[in-house]
């Protein structure tokens, strides 16, 4: 009989870092980060094999659920809680992990072992009985939606007409009484949509959350995001059980995620956001625009200056950008996720090099940090920055980069454009992991809604797309397909430009600029050239092509092709008229047809000539 759980505390864990391919990357680092004595809420991990055992069989294997018993007895005694009890419940998040991270593509519940008894031993353990409600909508919309399929949008409309009637902005304004309602009324939308009640049982929701979130490596924009990224499909995902944490206690009370450089610049500098009173997920669904971690040092210094403290460590022990989420309780932080951090291109090549020069990787371990296909988007265009431009409004530059096309508001209609080969830009009031296919192939992505961390954010920088969020000027009606800014209106297929560098949102079609490579992109080429056994040529047609190979490092040239010479605007009409005349005579006699010819050879040897020659006087020094 194998072992399918793994359990982890502060101090003690059964698995380590190592271990990834079993217990999913956020399993793994959560092990690793309990064995570093870091303050993790405490929990147990279910292995990716057991994913693939259902995939392949349908059912689990038989000794899970003993194992399950076993460790949730041995998270009770770690807390000091029980899990179903109704005066000191246990409350658990079930949450993915599969072995490469896969940000917002798979499934999460949180607040697991409410109902309608325990929600009363809640307010006993805390006090604060509005708390105690938010936590149970929460579970009832969440569970709902992942769980059991109903539309998230069911249950927001209540909250929106709920904070109508009441007259309040956001969730926080809403009382303990509006909860209790909300409650109610997500119940009674369960029985509605489902013909059956909400589950009280707290070990059948337990139950149910473990088989959504393993079942959800199959759906769609799981499937979407592994056929983008190449990643197998069985492979499978871990699920972890933790017990929660929660940001939502108070004004001393928060939650957020981080980076510990700049994963758009790649600047060495604590980078990220977080909200006060609010949950994991408030923060990056975009719903609630979030303060800067900056903000964190004003508002809790000591919290800020341990958060700093335990992120350079893990910098330092995995040697690498790290990408964090964290909690904050009654003033205690708690560390739920560490992974590598996902970057742009210029923030790879920027801290490879920095790594290297700090002495924490070899020069062979920053050329394998970089991607190929990340070298390329360096070679994108940028916005002039001499071109007079209509800014329309200005968002946070979530991603770095220039991009033009035709604005569509779903995902759906940007596959159907890009297919037509259209360029656009997909216009969301916030992305959701639904929206992957549209994604990629949008030319950028725009939201009002939503931070430097949200879904937007985190996946347009991993596919090297731009992206504007939070863009709160903005209007988005999805529905009729337009939006509104400053009174204007823009519809589908009127063009924008994004500028991912600044967060400005411009009319039209704006002029571009070819980019200049900086210097640490030629020290990583250098390195390269330092270790590789391959030489490398380029195709080159025209001197200018030669020149500019030259430039980027190229040692010769592989090929030259002289019939492209006959496409310039001059010759290109001689050309087709020479090939579609019916016969030899009209070929040579219509209009001077031969010495028109000749005249063509001629000046395409002549510019052949000269482009092999510039070619050969670019490469002499390397030759």
């Amino acid at each position: 009989m194998g072992r399918y759980v793994y359990f982890f505390a502060k101090g003690k864990a059964d698995g380590s870092a190592k271990m990834r391919d079993l217990l999913g990357g956020k399993g793994a680092n959560l092990a690793e980060m309990a064995n570093l004595g870091i303050s993790v809420p405490p929990g147990f991990t279910i292995t990716t094999e057991v994913c693939t055992y259902y995939i392949e069989k349908g059912k689990y294997p038989e000794s899970l659920e003993e194992e399950i018993k076993k460790n949730l007895k041995r998270l009770e005694e770690e807390t000091g809680k029980k899990f179903g009890d109704a005066d000191n419940p246990l409350l658990v998040s079930v949450r993915s992990g599969a072995r490469i991270s896969m940000p917002g593509m798979m499934d999460t519940v949180l607040n697991l072992g409410l109902n309608d008894t325990t929600v009363n031993g809640l307010i006993k353990q805390t006090g604060n009985e509005r708390f105690a409600y938010d936590a149970y909508r929460r579970l009832i919309q969440m569970f709902g939606n992942v769980v059991m399929g109903i539309e998230g949008e069911k249950f927001e409309e209540l909250i929106e007409k709920e904070k109508e009637a009441k007259n309040v902005k956001n969730d926080i304004d809403l009382t303990a009484e509006d909860l209790k309602k909300l409650v109610q009324s997500f119940k009674e939308v369960v029985k509605k949509e489902k013909k059956e009640e909400f589950p009280q049982d707290v070990f059948k929701q337990l139950r149910m959350a473990i088989n959504a979130v393993f079942a959800s490596w199959n759906n769609r924009r799981a499937i979407n995001y592994r056929k983008i990224h190449k990643i197998p499909d069985d492979w499978g995902t871990a699920v972890n059980v933790q017990a929660m944490v929660f940001g939502n206690m108070g004004n001393d009370s928060g939650t957020g995620v981080g980076f510990t450089r700049n994963p758009a610049t790649g600047e060495k500098k604590i980078y990220g956001e977080y909200l006060v009173n609010a949950q994991g997920e408030d923060v990056v669904a975009g719903i609630r625009t979030p303060q800067p971690l900056s903000q964190l040092k004003e508002d809790m210094p000591k919290v800020y200056q341990e958060l700093l403290e335990v992120t350079q460590r893990l910098e330092k022990h995995y040697r690498d950008v790290q990408d964090f989420e964290f909690t904050i309780e009654k003033g205690r932080l708690y560390l739920l996720q560490t992974r590598t951090g996902k970057r742009t291109a210029q923030a790879a090549v920027k801290i490879a090099c920095d790594m290297v020069k700090e002495g924490l990787i070899t020069k062979e371990e920053a050329l394998m940090r970089v991607e190929p296909g990340q070298l390329n988007q360096l070679l994108h265009r940028r916005i002039d920055p001499e071109a007079k431009v209509n800014i329309l409004a200005k968002g946070l530059p979530a991603s770095p980069g220039a991009a033009t096309g035709k604005i569509v508001f779903s995902a759906d209609r940007a596959v159907e454009l890009a297919k037509d080969g259209e360029k656009v830009i997909l216009v969301r009031r916030e992305t959701s992991p639904e929206d992957i296919h549209g994604m990629a192939v949008a030319q950028g992505i725009l939201t009002a809604r939503g931070g430097m961390t949200s879904h937007a954010a985190v996946v347009a920088r991993g596919m090297g797309k731009c992206c504007v969020a939070g863009c709160e000027a903005i209007r988005v009606e999805e529905k009729e397909r337009k939006f509104t800014v400053n009174g204007r209106v823009f519809k589908e297929g009127d063009f924008i430009t994004l500028d991912g560098s600044t967060g400005r949102v411009i009319e039209g079609k704006a002029p571009m600029l070819e980019p200049k490579l900086s210097g640490d992109f030629e020290m990583l080429m250098r390195w390269a050239d330092e270790v590789r056994t391959l030489g490398v040529r380029a195709n080159a047609d025209t001197p200018k092509d030669a020149r500019v190979a030259r430039q980027m490092g190229a040692e010769g040239i592989g090929l030259c092709r002289t019939e492209h010479m006959f496409f310039g605007e001059d010759r290109l009409p001689f050309v087709q008229k020479m090939i579609m005349a019916k016969n030899k005579e009209e070929r040579e006699i219509r209009k001077g047809g031969l010495n028109i010819i000749q005249n063509i050879k001629r000046k395409a040897g002549e510019d052949g000539i000269k482009a092999l020659a510039e070619c050969l006087l670019a490469f002499q020094e390397v030759r």
